[in-house]
């Protein structure tokens, strides 16, 4: 009798101890698998770029770098479970404590982070805006600018390669860094679409513009001056320039037209550049946008204020503002002013040097 109660004790001790050591074994597991086999050495969250051909030891090793993982046994015995044999191309972004499942998943299967890009009215050129498109991104500038002047592709979203910076409106947008230039270009069709809705686009229509033009329009604008309270102005003038068939004679374009974006001051010599941006030469609109400008700019447009402006020029103030003309005998006087300040400061200059 003794014998067998024993024996029952034993059996009952030995199943307790198995199952706290089971239960030992089940909750190690489950933290190492869901919350924690990864722990940031500064306790903070880390992200990483996945090359493509990139292999699954030099990720871990780079993540080694920045986390101590708690059971490597535990990580390899998970990654068997899971198949884990490559990791996805993209940009991940993990918190800075994470389970095991978590952070394969994400590699396995390309779970991501969207990255964000960011551009704004510096991109001047298409090849200033794939740069700074690209540079966030997997795709280089190279392969991006061959679709900005691809016309045959443009045409989809009734662009060409000197409109397709109006697609771009400036702004700052989430996407996955893995995004192909077709997919960029849809996701900036939706995002134009929804900028350019039925009350803005109706906007346009009232005063004879399609939203491309008025993005050709407010770049010009944005050209002339930095100073938000003279653009809706500038914006009215050269409305009305176009109503009455007058050329823009816009010196913002003759600065693209000759590829000096630094020119401070423009010269009879620069009048005579032969391109279609050459709006002293040519009439109407220039056949693109001369930077991609903000979408506060191009709403500066869409409601500019009625006015008989037709001329203006640089002020005598050299405060960056304008004086606006509705007669050519007021702009002249306005302008020999001008040229007379300035003529007075270089003068001044000589004498100093």
């Amino acid at each position: 009798m003794f014998k067998k109660r024993y024996i029952i004790r034993t059996v009952l001790l030995s199943i307790g101890v198995l199952s706290v050591l089971v239960s030992g074994f089940v909750a190690e597991q489950y933290y190492r698998w869901h919350i924690c086999n990864f722990r940031a050495i500064d306790g903070k969250q880390h992200s990483y770029t996945v090359y493509p051909g990139a292999t699954t030891d030099s990720v871990l090793n780079l993540i080694r770098e920045d986390y101590e993982i708690s059971s490597e046994t535990d990580l390899t015995l998970h990654m068997r479970f899971l198949v884990f044999n490559h990791p996805e191309p993209g940009h991940y972004l993990f918190p800075s404590q994470i389970g095991d499942r978590e952070i394969i998943e994400a590699l396995k299967y390309g779970r991501q982070t969207p990255v964000r890009i960011t551009w704004d009215n510096s991109a001047r050129t298409r090849e200033d805006l794939a740069g700074k498109v690209a540079s966030r991104l997997m795709m280089d500038s190279v392969t991006l600018l061959k679709y900005l002047e691809d016309d045959g592709f443009l045409n989809k979203y009734g662009l060409d390669k000197e409109t397709s910076r109006c697609l771009f409106i400036p702004n700052t947008y989430e996407v996955y860094w893995t995004i192909t230039p077709e997919q960029l270009f849809a996701r900036m069709s939706k995002e134009y679409d929804t900028w350019w809705n039925e009350e803005r686009r109706a906007q346009a229509r009232e005063i004879g513009l399609t939203p491309v033009e008025v993005a050709i329009l407010a770049s010009i604008v944005e050209g002339e001056t930095y100073r938000k309270k003279d653009m809706p102005l500038i914006a009215s003038l050269y409305i009305n320039r176009l109503r009455k068939g007058m050329p823009l004679q816009a010196c913002p374009t003759i600065k693209y037209a000759v590829g000096d974006f630094k020119l401070k001051r423009v010269l009879y010599r620069h009048l005579s550049v032969d391109s279609p941006y050459n709006t002293y030469k040519n009439p109407g609109l220039p056949p693109g946008p001369i930077r991609c400008p903000n979408p506060q700019t191009m709403d500066f447009v869409l409601n500019a204020p009625a006015t008989d402006y037709l001329y203006m020029c640089a002020s005598p103030a050299l405060d960056g503002t304008h004086v606006f003309s509705a007669t050519f005998n007021s702009h002249a006087a306005a302008a020999a002013q001008y040229r007379q300040t300035m003529d007075t400061i270089q003068w001044e200059l000589k004498g100093e040097n």
